[in-house]
């Protein structure tokens, strides 16, 4: 009886100890499965003219920024495939040849000069930026690294633009000059993988008006911008 009744307690004790131990319930996590590419974008560039005059030339480093935020829209159920737009502001610097001064009357003049025959001559301007594009990469949920490759349009308004030129004798600075388009667009593609990639652009409207020329001859300069172009979450 005695050894009966030490089995009970025993077995009366191991069931309130399995009663107390209660099973280790894991968190669920949640898997974001509709997530977006929406990002914010730094682009550092050099900054080329096409279609240039006879004798017309670059020198120094002509730098160009830009940045802003792109809203992502995916299209495919993997969401390996999206439209993006948003909206930026941009800063282009350009050093070359092509002078602009005022002649005896105030009118605005057009030359495209040796280097020997001023001191220096630059151009800038500053735009807002509204870039449409076409996105495909092969990211996950779960990474935000990944090989991608965009391309689209981009629309630009230059809200201001300056020119400086200084000949030796005077300097001739120029404000907002009525002769740029002030509307610009092009297209560009940017290609790489995680933060870094390969970036140009291609400005398909000329920089001035059509009524601008040199010596005669209408100035049809278009931009071309080529560097990298990061993106950050």
């Amino acid at each position: 009886m005695r050894i009966i009744y030490s089995c009970l307690i025993l077995l009366t004790s191991f069931y309130s100890f399995a009663q107390d131990v209660k099973p280790e319930v894991k968190p669920v996590v949640k898997i974001d499965s509709l997530y977006r590419e929406d990002q914010f974008y730094f682009s550092i560039t050099y900054n080329m003219f096409t279609d240039i005059p006879a004798q017309f030339r670059q020198n120094k480093f002509s730098l160009g920024l830009a940045g802003g935020f792109l809203r992502d829209m995916p299209i495919n159920k993997s969401r390996t495939v999206a439209i993006a737009t948003g909206l930026g502001l941009s800063y282009q610097n350009y050093f070359q040849n092509l002078t602009i001064s005022k002649d005896a009357s105030g009118a605005v003049a057009y030359g495209v000069n040796d280097y020997g025959q001023f001191v220096s001559n630059r151009y800038r301007q500053y735009a807002v930026e509204l870039p449409i594009e076409f996105r495909w990469r092969n990211s996950t949920f779960e990474s935000y690294k990944f090989w991608r490759i965009y391309g689209g349009m981009k629309l630009s308004y230059i809200f201001s633009s300056s020119s400086v030129l200084d000949d030796g004798e005077q300097t001739y600075r120029i404000n907002n000059n009525p002769d740029i388009n002030k509307f610009q667009y092009g297209p560009y593609i940017s290609a790489g993988y995680n933060t870094w990639n390969l970036y140009i652009y291609y400005g398909l409207s000329p920089l001035f008006k059509s009524a601008t020329t040199v010596d005669g001859n209408k100035i049809n300069l278009k931009t071309l911008n080529a560097g990298l172009i990061f993106y950050i979450l």
